[in-house]
C-alpha cells in the first residue's frame, strides 16, 4: 500500500509566521505556505511539513538534522545569523558548542518554537578516517 507513495515528516510549532521567517531567512531554506501549513523544501527533494499547534511542547529530541561538509564553518555561519547553539551537560562540547566525542561532530540549536535541530559533519571522501 505504501510502496508507491512519497512519505514525509512533520513537526509542530507555536507560531507559523515566526517559523516561516526562521526557516527561510535564518536558515535559507525554500519555504512554501498553503492552507496555513508550511512546507520546508530540503535538498534532494525532501519536503517537511510544519504545522501550528497552540499548545505546542517541543520534543525532547532532535527533529531535524542538517548534514554539512564542514560543521565548524556551518556553526560560524549560523552564529553570524543570530543562531545560539545549545549546551547539554551530558556532552562535552567545545567553545562553539560542537560535540566531537562519538559519531560525527554535531552541534544543536533550536527554532523559535524550541524544536531541536542540528548540523553535523557529513561523511564523505574528504572526511574518511
Amino acid at each position: 500500500m505504501f510502496t508507491n507513495t512519497k512519505a514525509f515528516s512533520g513537526f509542530a510549532v507555536d507560531d507559523i509566521e515566526r517559523a516561516k521567517d526562521f526557516y527561510h531567512r535564518t536558515l535559507g531554506l525554500r519555504v512554501t505556505e498553503e492552507f496555513g501549513l508550511l512546507t520546508l523544501h530540503i535538498a534532494g527533494g525532501t519536503e517537511i511539513l510544519v504545522y501550528s499547534k497552540p499548545d505546542h511542547t517541543p520534543a525532547g529530541f532532535t527533529v531535524l538534522n542538517f548534514p554539512v561538509e564542514d560543521v565548524e564553518r556551518a556553526v560560524d555561519e549560523l552564529t553570524s545569523r543570530g543562531v545560539r547553539f545549545e549546551r547539554y551537560e551530558q556532552f562535552e562540547q567545545d567553545e562553539k558548542g560542537i560535540f566531537r566525542e562519538a559519531g560525527p561532530p554535531i552541534a544543536w540549536f533550536t527554532d523559535p518554537a524550541g524544536n531541536v535541530l542540528s548540523v553535523l559533519q557529513a561523511a564523505g571522501p574528504h572526511n574518511a578516517p
